[in-house]
C-alpha cells in the first residue's frame, strides 16, 4: 500500500462511524498489498485472490470487496453506522451482507445473501495494516484476509490525508 492509499484509508475511517449523512455521499479507496484468505462459500480460493482490496462507503453502507483471478468477486457489507472501535487502534464493522460475484461475458453476476459475521481492521499507520473479515450465510463461510505494504514514496502525506478517499481539495 502506498503512503497515498494509507493515508485515504485514513481519511476514509472517520466517514465509516460518521452516521448516514456522510456515508450517503460515497468514497471508494483500492488498497494494495497480500491477500492471505479467500475463502467463498465454504471453497479456499486463496491461490487466486488479487492483491487488491476496495473498501468503498455508499448509502449508509461500507464494503470491503475481495477479487480473484478466475473471475471470482466477494464483497463483505454492513451499515456504517453500525461500525465500532474494539481497542484504541482497532476498528469492528458489523457484516450483514455478503455478495459473492462470478465475471462472466456479460459482466459480473453478483448473489448478495444475509449474513452475519465482521470485518476487524486496524487503524492505518506506517507499515502494514491487516484487514480480516468473516461471515456466514446460509451455512457456509466467507472469509478475506488482506495485509496492506506501507512504501515510502516521497509525497506529501499531509496533503493526501486532507485530500480524502475520493482525491478532491478540501473546500476552504
Amino acid at each position: 500500500m502506498t503512503t497515498r492509499s494509507r493515508y485515504a484509508l485514513l481519511a476514509l475511517l472517520p466517514l465509516l462511524s460518521a452516521g448516514p449523512a456522510l456515508a450517503q455521499q460515497g468514497a471508494e479507496v483500492k488498497m494494495t498489498g497480500r491477500c492471505e484468505r479467500l475463502v467463498i462459500a465454504g471453497q479456499d480460493i486463496t491461490q487466486n485472490c488479487k492483491e487488491e482490496l476496495a473498501n468503498s462507503v455508499s448509502r449508509g453502507r461500507t464494503s470491503f470487496d475481495f477479487a480473484a483471478w478466475d473471475g471470482q468477486t466477494l464483497s463483505f457489507s454492513g451499515s456504517g453506522a453500525q461500525h465500532e472501535r474494539t481497542e484504541e487502534t482497532e476498528q469492528l464493522q458489523p457484516v450483514s451482507l455478503v455478495v459473492p460475484g462470478m465475471k462472466n461475458k456479460e459482466g459480473i453476476v453478483r448473489n448478495p445473501a444475509p449474513a452475519v459475521g465482521s470485518c476487524k481492521f486496524s487503524s492505518p499507520e506506517p507499515g502494514k495494516t491487516m484487514i480480516a473479515c468473516e461471515a456466514t450465510s446460509q451455512g457456509k463461510t466467507y472469509a478475506g484476509v488482506f495485509v496492506t505494504d506501507a512504501k515510502a514514496d516521497g509525497k506529501d502525506a499531509t496533503q493526501d490525508a486532507k485530500q480524502g478517499a475520493a482525491g478532491q481539495p478540501p473546500k476552504p
